[in-house]
């Protein structure tokens, strides 16, 4: 227990140590967490009336956000599969970059239920009417949670096994990995079943909800990844193989390459077949009887997807730098897709027939920004202490703060 104690400390004194831009870094998303901080203590005060979001719309850019990093939390899977089923040993020293990643994105999944539901007291209500195995909620409350303490116990075993430079026990945390590939794949499609289980709203009753949901995140979430590992690797000096930024970028391929195409599917089958839900694919699209604010946003999604897959496929995708380029475009492509694009055409029109446009106002969207600076800041120190431990140079009996204390 002491050395756990003494392992929590030196973890806690090296999250403040770093360059100077590692500070400055930390700083803006320190300032960045404070303003949504302050936002979000006036919608406690005021309420949901501080947000765009109204009777006829009464899911946003919380929910949106939330559908999208569900996506990221799950794209871990992508990491797990070949490092441990496949056995590509280059790819095993990562493995646990992209877990971090999970337990980041899950807690910001957290934060943005939070700040939907207007205030935190009524997460008892979940518990109240904890339905389970009838209420798909509930189901996707149990796996959300479950795969964050998956995830936490995976990580954390790892890391200060490495910390105190003993060979982990495979029988501590292989079957937790394995638990969590399945369970990865669950927090997704639960997520799609909540939506596609909702009758009152026909754009989302589609089969093809779920399939899109788990390829649209196997393309946003190694994209992520493939970014994250290359600033790990510049700026925190860990080895990170070539090999493994190709084998996510095969994957990354693969996975918006199919999104693309039930994306295609979907439409076709709203505008030539048509249906219940033609009305809100049309707002989507094309704009319905004068109302067209998100017509603008899902156009841009569509060729920026499109741009990044075109770039996957020629030659010029293995350069590093057009590679970097079509991951920001097919995440920012697949964030609008996935979020506003998904959500709000649910509500328009209204089971009444009534058009309600949703425009977020300044102070969600600063508690939308805030909860992303904090993620990144929780991930940023998840990854500024696993590299020293993992490079050997934070160990139990070597702790480099001491040493620089020392020389100074």
């Amino acid at each position: 227990m002491k050395s756990y104690a003494i392992f929590l400390w030196r973890c806690f004194r090296l999250s403040f140590a770093g360059s100077r831009l590692y500070k400055l870094w930390m700083l803006a998303l320190s300032v960045i967490a404070l303003f949504g901080l302050n936002a979000y203590c006036r919608q406690f005060v005021d309420g949901l009336g501080t947000t765009g979001m109204q009777d006829q719309v009464s899911w946003g850019l919380y929910i949106a956000n939330f559908t999208f990093l569900v996506g990221m939390a799950a794209a871990a899977v992508m990491l797990v599969i070949p490092a441990y089923i496949y056995r590509r040993h280059d790819m095993h020293h990562v493995v646990i970059f992209g877990e971090l990643l999970a337990v980041a994105a899950i807690i910001m999944c957290l934060l943005f239920i939070t700040a939907d539901l207007g205030r935190p007291d009524r997460f008892l209500n979940l518990l109240r009417r904890f339905n389970f195995p009838a209420s798909v909620l509930t189901w996707d409350v149990i796996v959300l949670n479950g795969y964050l303490l998956l995830n936490l116990h995976i990580c954390g075993y790892l890391i200060y096994k490495a910390y105190k430079k003993e060979s982990p026990s495979k029988w501590f945390y292989v079957p937790f990995v394995f638990t969590a590939i399945v369970w990865a794949m669950s927090i997704h499609t639960v997520t799609a079943f909540l939506y596609q289980g909702l009758g009152s709203r026909p754009f989302w009753n589609s089969a093809v909800i779920a399939p899109r949901f788990l390829a649209s995140a196997f393309a946003a979430g190694p994209a992520f990844i493939i970014l994250t590992l290359q600033v790990i690797r510049r700026f925190a000096g860990y080895d990170v193989a070539d090999s493994t930024l190709s084998s996510l970028r095969r994957i990354v391929t693969v996975a918006l390459l199919i999104n693309q195409f039930l994306l295609l599917s979907e439409v076709f089958t709203e505008f030539y077949t048509g249906g219940s839900h033609t009305a809100s694919a049309t707002y989507l699209f094309v704009g319905l009887h004068g109302y067209h604010g998100l017509v603008p946003w899902i156009w841009t999604a569509i060729a920026l997807n499109t741009v990044a897959l075109v770039i996957l496929f020629l030659p010029i995708g293995h350069r590093l730098v057009w590679l970097d380029i079509a991951c920001v475009m097919m995440i920012i492509g697949i964030w609008i897709e996935k979020g506003m694009g998904l959500i709000v055409p649910a509500f328009i029109p209204s089971p009444l027939g009534e058009i309600a446009e949703y425009h977020p106002t300044l102070n969600e969207t600063l508690i939308c920004f805030g909860i992303w600076a904090f993620g990144l800041l929780c991930y940023t120190i998840f990854v500024r202490i696993t590299v020293p431990v993992l490079k050997g140079e934070l160990t139990h009996d070597h702790d480099p703060l001491a040493d620089r204390t020392i020389a100074a």
